[in-house]
């Protein structure tokens, strides 16, 4: 059974496991990124996905407080999993403001990745749901990401679909 609510930033969604021998029924949170969850394994999170440096308790306090001064303009998303305290998937969401479509907005999904542990149980799909609805609801007019081929087919049962090419330079 799979059902779902959402409220003030939070998605709740419980699901049933069939493989698990101690409760039939884990529930998970989407939720916001706080301050906390650097104690949580978000930084060896995100090292699953890509280069990620380890990360000073007052690096990320910085850098914490600056994403939140963005508001709704760029969300960090996390599932924590309530038996171990570990978050166990994370995404982002940064809206662009553009002259284009009368002063429109874009949404840009990023650094979407599940623990290696928890992948399978639809939580990527959770993630990307939430950042989606968060863009929706800033008046995104669309919402765009880049993904590996690999990762398409993925993204494809969430609702997108593959338009035009990603070119990247990177400087370091």
């Amino acid at each position: 059974m799979l059902f779902s609510f959402s409220w003030s930033n939070v998605f709740i969604f419980e699901l049933e496991l069939p493989h698990s021998s101690m409760d039939a029924e884990h529930k998970f949170g989407v939720r916001k990124l706080e301050i906390l969850d650097k104690s949580k394994g978000f930084i060896e999170l995100l090292q699953q996905l890509t280069i990620c440096d380890s990360v000073s308790d007052k690096e990320f306090e910085e850098h914490f407080q600056e994403i939140s001064s963005y508001g709704d303009d760029h969300l960090i998303c996390v599932i924590e999993d309530d038996r171990s305290g570990k978050i166990i998937a994370t995404g982002s969401v940064f809206i662009e403001k553009k002259f284009l479509r009368n002063c429109g907005k874009v949404g840009h999904i990023e650094d979407v990745v599940v623990d290696s542990a928890a992948r399978g149980m639809q939580l990527g799909k959770k993630i990307i749901e939430f950042l989606t609805d968060h863009a929706h609801s800033m008046g995104c007019y669309k919402v765009i990401l880049d993904c590996s081929l690999e990762n398409k087919a993925f993204y494809e049962k969430c609702g997108y679909k593959q338009k035009e090419v990603q070119m990247v330079k990177y400087f370091i």
